[in-house]
C-alpha cells in the first residue's frame, strides 16, 4: 500500500514512522535505499521525530530544503564520520544568509543525532561564522512613502487595507494573512504569532479600523483576501504586494519594511524597547533593538538638542537679570 503524500512531506513521514514503528513482520518502507547509520537515515529520522515536529512552520520549510539539499549530495555517507572540517567546507561557498540557515539546520540535526546516539560528537559545536556585516536590514518606509501609497490605494481596496494591516499591526506577512475580525473584540487585536508563538495584544488604530471599515461586506475570516475571495499565502501575498508597491511607484520597498516602520513610529513617539517589544510580538530585546536603534538615536539628539535650548535660555535670563541689577 503506498505512503500518502510526496516522499518527505509531513503526511508521507508520518505515515513512514508508523510504518517502520509497526511489529516486526511489516515491510519497512524505503529499507532498500536507506542504509542505516548513513546522513539519509539521520535525517530520515528527524524529519519524523516529535523535535522536528516541533518547529515553527517557516522554520521546519527552511530546514527541510536545506536537509533535502544535503541528502541529495551526501545522503549516502555515515553521519558518524561527519566533522567539523566537512562542515566548514560546506558553508564557505555560500552567502553569509545561507551559512546562517544551513549551520542553525546541522545544528538541530546534530542535536537529534546525538540524542539518538548516531553521533559521538558535535561536528558544529567548534564551527563559528564571521560576524556579517550589518547593513540595517529591510529599508522602513518613510513616510513620504507611505503618503505616496495612501494617495494611490484609496481607503476601500485590498492594496490599502494591506498596508494599514502591515503598519498598523507590525505582524509579520504570515500572521498578517491570518487575521480577521474574529481577533477584534474591545478595540483589541489579539492573535498568537506563527513563528515564535508569542501572544501579541494591540489596540486596533484608526488608521486600521477606518481601513476596514471601508471595505466591502463579506463574510471572511480573514480581512484580506484574493480576488477569489480565498485566503493569501505568506508567499502570495508578498508578490502581490510587491506589485501594488511598484503601482504606486515605491518598488525598493518590501512589506517587512512596514513592520520596521511601525517599530520605528513607536520609537520616535517615546515608546520605550519593552512596549516595541509587546506590541511586535518579538522575544527579546536584541531583536526590537535592531529595528529602533537609528530611531532612538533620532529621539535622544532631539532630546538632548532641547535640553541645550532650555539651557540656552536660562543662561540667557539670567544675563539680563545680571543687566538689571547693575542698572
Amino acid at each position: 500500500m503506498p505512503l500518502p503524500g510526496l516522499p518527505w512531506s509531513p503526511e508521507f513521514m508520518e505515515a513512514y514512522e508508523a510504518a517502520t514503528k509497526g511489529d516486526g513482520s511489516r515491510i519497512k518502507i524505503a529499507a532498500s535505499r536507506t542504509k542505516l547509520g548513513t546522513v539519509n537515515d539521520a535525517i530520515v529520522r528527524y524529519l519524523a521525530s516529535q523535535v522536528f515536529a516541533a518547529l515553527a512552520p517557516s522554520t521546519r520549510a527552511m530546514r527541510r530544503a536545506v536537509l533535502e539539499r544535503l541528502r541529495s549530495e551526501h545522503g549516502d555517507k555515515r553521519i558518524g564520520k561527519l566533522e567539523a572540517e566537512h562542515v566548514k567546507r560546506l558553508l564557505t561557498k555560500m552567502r553569509p544568509w545561507a551559512q546562517r540557515n544551513w549551520l542553525k539546520t546541522l545544528r538541530g540535526l546534530a542535536a537529534f543525532c546525538l540524542t539518538e546516539h548516531l553521533i559521538d560528537t558535535d561536528p558544529t559545536d567548534t564551527v563559528k561564522l564571521a560576524k556579517a556585516k550589518d547593513t540595517g536590514g529591510f529599508e522602513p518606509w518613510p513616510l513620504a512613502a507611505i503618503h505616496l501609497y495612501r494617495a494611490f490605494h484609496p481607503l476601500g481596496t485590498r492594496p490599502r487595507l494591506a498596508l494599514e494591516l502591515l503598519y498598523g499591526t507590525m505582524a509579520a506577512r504570515s500572521d498578517m494573512v491570518r487575521l480577521g475580525p474574529q481577533h477584534v473584540q474591545g478595540g483589541i487585536i489579539s492573535f498568537r504569532r506563527r513563528k515564535t508563538t508569542v501572544a501579541v495584544d494591540i489596540p486596533m488604530l484608526p488608521e486600521l479600523a477606518e481601513a476596514t471599515e471601508a471595505m466591502p461586506k463579506a463574510k471572511h475570516l480573514a480581512f484580506l483576501v484574493t480576488e477569489r475571495g480565498q485566503p493569501f499565502t505568506a508567499a502570495g501575498f508578498g508578490n502581490w504586494f510587491r506589485d501594488r508597491c511598484n503601482e504606486a511607484g515605491i518598488p525598493d520597498l518590501s512589506a517587512h519594511g512596514l513592520r520596521k516602520a511601525g517599530a520605528t513610529r513607536l520609537a520616535e513617539c517615546g515608546a520605550t524597547d519593552h512596549e516595541i517589544m509587546s506590541w511586535g510580538g518579538w522575544k527579546t530585546l536584541r531583536e526590537v533593538q535592531r529595528y529602533t536603534a537609528a530611531a532612538n538615536r533620532k529621539r535622544l539628539a532631539l532630546r538632548a538638542a532641547d535640553q541645550i535650548k532650555s539651557g540656552t535660555e536660562l543662561a540667557n535670563l539670567d544675563i539680563q537679570f545680571a543687566n538689571k541689577g547693575e542698572n
